[in-house]
C-alpha cells in the first residue's frame, strides 16, 4: 500500500507565502491579531510567557511583552509546559495535521495556560468557489481542487476537544471586502500568500477562458454592476490547558434546585 499524499503542499505554501511577506494585502492576519489582541484586553490574567505561530511574523512584533515568535511549520518550535499563552494565528486552515498542530500547543502551554486560535472558516470565499466551479465546468467539462477546503465551525471547535484542551469555545466573525471584479480579487489573495496549495492542484496555467467566464459569473451572481463582495469567515477557538483549579462541569443530577422552580413556571410531563 502506498501512503497517502498530504492534503497541503507545504513547499508551494511557503514560496506563496514568501512572495506575500511585507505585502499590504495581508488585511486578514491583521483583523485576526487585533480580534486576539481585544480578546486578550478582557482575560483577566496577566500572560509573561506568551508565543505565537504565525508565518508573517513581521506583524507580531512588539504586540505583547517578551512574545515568542514561532513559524508556522509541522513541527511547531515550541518548549514543552514553557509558555502561559500560546497564540496559531491563521495558519491552522494550511495545515495538514489540525489537530496535531493544536495538540503541540497545548504540550507547550503551562498548566491554565490559554490556547487561542485563529483561522479561515468554511464560508470563506463561498462566492468565488461557486463561481470558478461553475465557469470550470462550462470551459473544460470538469472539476479541478482550487479552492482550499475549510472547515465548518462546529467540526472546528471539536478540534479543541481532542487536543486535550479544557473549556472549549469557538466563534466567528464574517469579514466582506470589496473589489472591482473577480480577477481583483485573485489578484489580492495571492498578495496575502493565501492561493491555491493543495497536493492534487493543476500544475499547469489555468485556461484564460475559465478565468473570464469565473469573472463573468461572479459578477453577475453577486455584484452590484459596480464592485463584487468576498466573504472572509475569521473562527476563533480558544481552549486552557487542563489544571486542577478549573471550573468543572457539575455531576448529571447533582442540582440543588428544579428548573420549574427557578422559572417559576409548572413542570409537565412529556408524552410518551
Amino acid at each position: 500500500m502506498t501512503e497517502a499524499s498530504p492534503l497541503i503542499d507545504r513547499i508551494a505554501l511557503a514560496r506563496h507565502r514568501t512572495r506575500a511577506a511585507g505585502a499590504p494585502a495581508l488585511f486578514l492576519h491583521e483583523s485576526a491579531r487585533d480580534e486576539v489582541h481585544d480578546r486578550l484586553g478582557v482575560v483577566n490574567k496577566t500572560f509573561i510567557n506568551p508565543a505565537v505561530v504565525t508565518p508573517f511574523p513581521q506583524l507580531w512584533t512588539g504586540l505583547l511583552p517578551g512574545l515568542t515568535i514561532v513559524p508556522d511549520d509541522d513541527v511547531l518550535a515550541l518548549d514543552p509546559g514553557a509558555h502561559d499563552l500560546v497564540i496559531h494565528a491563521m495558519a491552522l486552515h494550511w495545515a495538514n495535521d489540525p489537530v496535531g498542530q493544536l495538540v503541540q500547543c497545548r504540550r507547550a502551554l503551562k498548566p491554565d495556560g490559554l490556547c487561542l486560535a485563529t483561522c479561515l472558516g468554511g464560508q470563506t470565499l463561498a462566492e468565488l468557489r461557486a463561481a470558478l466551479g461553475q465557469a470550470e465546468i462550462e470551459v473544460t467539462g470538469g472539476l479541478s481542487p482550487r479552492i482550499l477546503p475549510m472547515g465548518e465551525i462546529r467540526d472546528l471547535g471539536g478540534l479543541i476537544q481532542r487536543a486535550g484542551l479544557a473549556l472549549p469555545v469557538a466563534d466567528s466573525f464574517t469579514l466582506t471586502a470589496s473589489y472591482e471584479s473577480a480577477l481583483h480579487l485573485m489578484r489580492d489573495l495571492r498578495a496575502m500568500g493565501e492561493t491555491n496549495a493543495l497536493t492534487d492542484r493543476l500544475k499547469r496555467p489555468t485556461r484564460r477562458g475559465v478565468m473570464l467566464r469565473a469573472a463573468h459569473i461572479y459578477g453577475e451572481s453577486y455584484g452590484d454592476g459596480a464592485r463584487i463582495p468576498a466573504s472572509y469567515e475569521i473562527v476563533t477557538l480558544t481552549g486552557w490547558a487542563p489544571d486542577d483549579g478549573q471550573q468543572k462541569p457539575l455531576r448529571p443530577g447533582s442540582a440543588a434546585q428544579r428548573l420549574a422552580d427557578a422559572l417559576d413556571t409548572r413542570e409537565t410531563r412529556l408524552n410518551d
